[in-house]
């Protein structure tokens, strides 16, 4: 199967469902959030990677919070900057103003592959928080880049799935304190720098 096989795909089952899409640059995925926000009138953008898929939507909903009672006071807002919470748990959340004044401004190919480096890069320019997590789960990883990433997600699923297709960080967590061993799965694989 080709990457133009499975894009296809895709916009066959979003034409399907009716559900609304927008395609941009494969390599400037800046000009392609920018583009997306623009296109579909974007006050807010939230930021999740296709990466992440045990992602809690409680973590989530924390960082929306943070950002929603404190947009007067904040530009950007995520749970990456200081990590406590596990990889693969990404989320960040900014106005269309700040991913516009990024859209413009960013130059080097890192900014406008990974969208938000020239953001939090830039604290004279943008007023950002952070979210924390209660307890340091830095060490974790849950984004799949390997196969030992893979391996790792697929035990989780398989375990927890199917008790309960909502399922939380607090789940996660508990799931591998029972199964030490899966820990060691995706020990060893280091994450890309930006």
């Amino acid at each position: 199967t080709t990457t133009n096989e499975i894009e296809q795909s895709i916009v066959d089952f979003c034409n399907k469902l009716s559900i609304s899409y927008y395609r941009g640059s494969e390599n400037d995925v800046l000009s392609r959030y920018y583009e997306a926000a623009k296109e579909y009138r974007a006050d807010v953008v939230v930021r999740l990677t296709s990466d992440c898929p045990i992602i809690d939507p409680a973590v989530i909903d924390t960082v929306i919070g943070c950002y929603k009672n404190n947009n007067s006071d904040f530009d950007y807002v995520s749970n990456t900057l200081k990590r406590t919470y596990p990889r693969g748990y990404d989320t960040e959340v900014f106005s269309f103003k700040t991913l516009e004044t990024a859209y413009i401004n960013a130059r080097e190919i890192p900014d406008r592959e990974h969208v938000t480096p020239y953001i939090y890069q830039h604290p004279n320019l943008f007023r950002i928080d952070q979210v924390l997590n209660e307890l340091d789960n830095s060490n974790y990883r849950f984004t799949v880049d390997t196969k030992e990433d893979f391996l790792l997600i697929e035990k989780i699923l398989t375990s927890l799935y199917k008790k309960d297709k909502t399922f939380s960080h607090n789940d996660v967590m508990e799931l591998l304190d029972k199964n030490r061993d899966w820990q060691k799965i995706n020990a060893n694989v280091s994450q890309k720098k930006v």
